[in-house]
């Protein structure tokens, strides 16, 4: 497996890490009647996350972020390792955007700002610069 498959493979781990990380304290707070519904807001009386803990609501949206982060990682993945275009370069940026994917998780958590938006970026970048270098080499 390439390096890149491997971290794509970490990085769906790390998915349905931070789904657990959030779920359990989810539930915990709202109980199963409320996340075992259908979740119609009328029903709730708003929104799941505004009646979540302000720190279970940063794992929600951590989860959501790494959701839309990994549909561009993977599609980096895919266009580099189908396309023949693996080098070193694409794994050192398969591996900086999961190491980044790890650290945003806590610095979400602990609302460490600017960090946070830092991190993320550094993901971001090596997931463009992936594609980037897809499409030159």
């Amino acid at each position: 497996m390439t390096p890149e498959l491997t971290a794509l493979a970490l990085a769906g781990i790390l998915q349905g890490v931070q789904f657990t990380l959030m779920s359990i304290p989810a539930n915990l707070e709202l109980g199963p009647g409320k996340t075992l519904s259908p979740r119609d807001q009328s029903r709730l009386g708003g929104s799941l996350e505004a009646q979540l803990s302000e720190k279970t609501a940063r794992l929600y949206r951590a989860l959501n972020n790494h959701f839309e982060g990994l549909i561009l990682f993977t599609l980096a993945v895919v266009v580099t390792v189908l396309g023949d275009k693996t080098t070193q370069l694409s794994a050192i940026c398969a591996y900086t955007y999961l190491i980044a994917r790890i650290l945003y998780v806590p610095a979400y958590y602990f609302g460490l700002t600017p960090w946070r938006s830092l991190i993320w970026f550094v993901g971001f970048l090596a997931t463009m610069l992936m594609l980037v270098l897809a499409l030159l080499i």
